[in-house]
């Protein structure tokens, strides 16, 4: 097998891109490609998954404990494994380097491609590389990829210095091409679910790549036995014990009972599945597909739709609306009024519903974008006002307070560790408004408070993951089924 991480001196050097290229290039010939993406991303891996056919998994190490890192990775490997990391090869929160690029290098045992934006460079670029090289020697880089070449002659002479000075190979030279940028945003890259010509784009820079970049010598120099089976890690030993479940990519998901009897564990073949609506279109685009497994593992059925195009709702138990860039799309939202007023008188006749940031702005009574203002869902009766920087960006953590409305497990809370990333505010609420989080790390709604409590809904700008201990998804669907069955509910499963 293969596998590689695909890394930089810093951001912005063209990283995503190439990787995105890599997908499809390597995709074009027949094989079959796993991409990943290191840290709390959306955009990134929606071009990714789209360039090779394949999901695109997260790997974070704040977020996730190192074995949850490595049982993701081990699960879903295939043939090559592509890892895009973010920022520069050492960059992360850490002083000593723990949260790094280099560190889930390490961790994952990945020959990492160092991609260097070369523009302007000659002979500077021989201390760059043997500085990476030296800073951590258990770190392999297995070759360098330039771009942003000026031409022939450029690429030429940086050949000949990296050939002079450095033991490191040179697998690919991209020359600079407008035609291989895709639009950026206050949040990084355009989403391909938003763009068009995606598809039109991934063909063009994997065609280039494929054309720039020894493919041959890439695998070459990438190869590596596959790592060893890692177990799937049990963050919560106060529970019965497990019963194998369906899982993503076979392997079968650890299901665990919230309750202490064993005949609870044995009920779960028999409850019925639930059926969630799925805002997926232009507008919200931005969900993990880990989440969509777990939701899936724990019964329910994931029903897409259009907030943009559909002018009803599906038939649900519950809504999901997760993030996205609402007020791009904002014109054509306001203009869906029959589906704008379904999902108010939802919301309000009590179904479950759950969203994240793109998603709590979609049901506040108003968006203001550009100057203009435009009529939203209204279940939320508060305002959002976009700003020309970010109100909250980053690393969240979150204490669980009583308000949340979700079943929870009979073990003690733990802190969440989430993320948030949003030019927004939330204004106008009632002063007596509740909220299902404290935050000790991050801005939320108001700097203080997170996750909007109101009827059966839970609207947050923080971006969930269900990772470690923080299984939201499996509560989420054992509250949409507690709500859909009454007081007399079934008994609650927790997915981990």
């Amino acid at each position: 097998m293969n596998r590689m991480l695909i890394s930089a001196a810093h951001k912005s050097s063209g990283k995503t891109t190439i990787s995105i290229g890599l997908c499809a290039a390597l995709s074009a010939r027949g094989l079959s490609v796993q991409p990943y993406k290191k840290g709390p991303d959306y955009i990134d891996p929606m071009w990714l998954s789209q360039a090779c056919g394949h999901a695109c998994r997260n790997l974070d190490l704040y977020l996730m404990e190192r074995d949850d890192v490595v049982s993701t990775f081990v699960r879903h490997n295939s043939d090559i494994n592509i890892v895009e990391g973010n920022k520069g090869l050492y960059d992360g929160l850490a002083l000593d380097g723990s949260n790094s690029n280099a560190e889930l290098a390490k961790l994952l045992d990945l020959p990492v491609v160092l991609v260097i934006d070369a523009r302007g460079m000659t002979r500077g670029i021989a201390p760059l590389i043997l500085g990476y090289q030296a800073f951590d020697p258990d770190i392999h880089i297995a070759g360098v990829i330039l771009n942003n070449l000026g031409g022939s002659r450029h690429e030429a002479k940086l050949r000949e210095v990296i050939e002079h000075y450095t033991d490191v190979p040179v697998i690919g030279a991209i020359q600079h091409d407008e035609r291989l940028m895709i639009v950026e945003r206050h949040l990084g890259l355009m989403p391909s679910n938003e763009s068009g010509e995606a598809s039109k784009r991934i063909q063009q820079i994997g065609a280039a790549i494929a054309e720039q970049v020894d493919l041959d010598r890439l695998l070459a120099l990438t190869t590596k036995e596959a790592l060893p089976p890692s177990p799937l890690p049990n963050p919560l030993p106060l529970l019965p014990s497990p019963l194998r479940g369906r899982g993503a990519g076979g392997e079968g998901a650890i299901v665990k009972s919230i309750f202490q009897s064993p005949a609870e564990i044995t009920a779960l073949p028999s409850q019925e599945k639930i059926r969630i609506g799925i805002a997926r279109d232009r507008a919200f685009g931005f969900y993990y597909a880990d989440d969509l497994d777990a939701l899936t593992d724990a019964g329910a059925e994931l029903v897409p739709f259009d907030a943009i195009n559909d002018a009803h709702l599906p038939d649900v138990d519950g809504l999901y609306i997760g993030g996205g860039f609402p007020e791009v799309c904002a014109a054509e939202l306001a203009a869906n009024t029959s589906l704008r007023a379904e999902i108010k008188r939802a919301i309000e006749g009590g179904m479950p519903t759950y969203a994240e940031c793109g998603g709590l702005m979609y049901l506040t009574r108003q968006i203001s974008y550009q100057d203009k203002t435009y009529p939203m869902v209204g279940a939320i009766p508060g305002d959002v006002v976009m700003h020309n920087k970010p109100v909250g960006r980053g690393y969240v953590h979150l204490a669980e307070n009583t308000e949340h409305p979700w079943p929870r497990p009979n073990v003690p809370a733990k802190e969440i560790r989430a993320h948030e990333f949003h030019y927004s505010s939330l204004e106008n609420l009632p002063p007596d408004s509740k909220f299902a989080y404290r935050v000790t790390r991050g801005h939320g709604i108001d700097g203080k408070h997170d996750g909007l409590v109101l009827h059966n809904l839970l609207a947050s700008y923080t971006h969930l993951r269900t990772i470690g201990s923080c299984y939201w998804a499996a509560r989420f669907v054992a509250f949409v089924r507690r709500v859909k069955q009454g007081a007399e509910a079934q008994p609650l499963m927790a997915v981990l």
